[in-house]
């Protein structure tokens, strides 16, 4: 190769380098500054959608966890976490991220932009649970057929079908669930369900325990000084 030839390739593979290194980087979220123990208010890196909440909101007493909607583990947790924030629902917040793993799981980033989807039309609960809770139905139907199973899913919710179509698609679900993936890779999630209560992982043996998981909320209310609904006393 003459000496004109290598120059002319080293500046093409310098370019291109280049250009990958700027497509790679416009992927990735900086959440060093954030405090990934607190609920978190919308901004424009989470595509505008804040931490949906059950519970109490402003509770000193946060309950987080980073799950997969096509996890059958999560799939268990889910009732077992659902029925206790029920019943602190006046003193504990609960704040469910996005940690969707493509890799084992095709259609968990699809069943996420669902619940992302119906939250922005206030239905985020309510898809939460219907999607845990029909796991097996949606979980090995191919990329069409989950689509109309979700579009059905928001039709029984009583959503704006095209609305929730449009948003399912959109780049503010997107960015919110890559927002949430973040925020869980700064906390050095690797699996899930990964639950921190006020920062401190839950154990998955705790998580599976109804009986061990409402001990150990109780211990952190009356650690914060949280008076217990009168039922739990």
């Amino acid at each position: 190769m003459s000496n004109k030839a290598w120059i002319i390739f080293a500046v093409v593979a310098v370019g291109l380098l280049t250009a990958l290194v700027v497509v790679s980087g416009r992927g990735k979220v900086d959440v060093n500054s954030i405090d990934t123990r607190s609920v978190l208010s919308a901004s424009e890196a989470s595509g505008n959608i804040a931490d949906q909440v059950y519970g109490k909101a402003d509770s000193k007493v946060i309950l987080i966890e980073y799950g997969d909607f096509q996890c059958p583990t999560c799939g268990t947790v889910h009732p077992i976490v659902k029925s206790l924030t029920e019943k602190y629902k006046g003193q504990v917040a609960f704040v469910f991220r996005n940690f969707p793993l493509p890799t084992i799981h095709p259609n968990a980033r699809a069943a996420a932009a669902a619940v992302e989807a119906a939250g922005l039309q206030g239905k985020y609960w309510e898809m939460h649970n219907k999607i845990f809770e029909s796991q097996t139905a949606w979980s090995s139907l191919s990329a069409n057929d989950r689509g109309s199973y979700f579009t059905n899913a928001a039709k029984e919710l009583g959503l704006n079908v095209d609305t929730f179509n449009a948003d399912l698609a959109g780049a503010n679900v997107t960015k919110k669930i890559s927002f949430d993936q973040a925020l869980g890779k700064k906390d050095k999630v690797s699996a899930t369900p990964t639950v921190f209560l006020n920062g401190q992982t839950v154990e998955l043996g705790t998580l599976t325990d109804r009986t061990k998981l409402d001990d150990l909320l109780k211990a952190e209310m009356k650690k914060q000084n949280i008076e217990l609904p009168a039922e739990a006393k």
